[in-house]
């Protein structure tokens, strides 16, 4: 698939159409995920996606067209996941835990790593103008963090020297920097250490009103 910067605006599309695309989309970051963006080709992603290369280029008639798609479809997986109700919005430290908890506990998390970041590790060595894509993915994922901690400090769970900018950073940096060193040490020792180690640090922030507080 050829690089350019031509991009055909989204179609509405069938339920049919929808279908397709998203097996597409589901194909296409696997393939980039374990054979790189350069080394995915037309072929390849025809034959696991199960479509012809008129349907192909229907959909996505430039790599990045699918590259850009592919993004955003890894990224809403990602965001809807932490948007849920499963983790009340982040506006508590038990919150932040339990997130933890869950990556520690998916005895996969070392195997798979985190799928955007493995994907945007791959793509940013390309030269695809896809860059702002990427980081605009990562800060809406950023901000599902500083809102939930804006939100712990004006009720009053942490001290209003809190900067939750800087710790939804640290949260995030911990999760990708703790998941990378899992993947390659194929032990989740080093996940659990790091999301442990940015959750005490949030906690140092916690008011003695919400310490005190009995937990949910």
């Amino acid at each position: 698939m050829e690089a350019t910067t031509e991009v055909r605006a989204p179609q509405k599309l069938t339920d049919k159409g929808q279908a397709t695309r998203a097996r597409i989309l589901e194909h296409a970051a696997e393939l980039i995920y374990t054979k790189g963006v350069h080394a995915t080709n037309n072929e390849q992603l025809r034959r696991a996606a199960g479509i012809s290369g008129s349907q192909l280029n229907h959909y996505f008639p430039t790599k990045e067209s699918l590259v850009l798609a592919v993004i955003e479809w890894q990224a809403q997986r990602v965001l809807t996941f932490h948007r849920s109700e499963r983790f009340t919005h982040f506006e508590s430290l038990d919150s932040l835990r339990e997130w933890a908890d869950f990556y520690i506990a998916y005895e996969r998390s070392y195997q798979e790593g985190c799928s955007l970041g493995s994907l945007a590790s791959e793509i940013i060595k390309t030269d695809l103008d896809v860059h702002a894509e990427l980081a605009n993915a990562f800060e809406q994922w950023r901000n599902i963090f500083r809102d939930g901690l804006a939100r712990m400090q004006r009720l009053g769970r942490i001290s209003g020297e809190a900067d939750p900018t800087r710790l939804a950073y640290l949260l995030l940096s911990a999760f990708q920097g703790g998941m990378l060193l899992a993947q390659v040490a194929r032990d989740i020792t080093p996940l659990k250490e790091a999301l442990r180690a940015a959750i005490d640090h949030v906690q140092t922030f916690v008011t003695p009103q919400a310490a005190d507080a009995p937990a949910r």
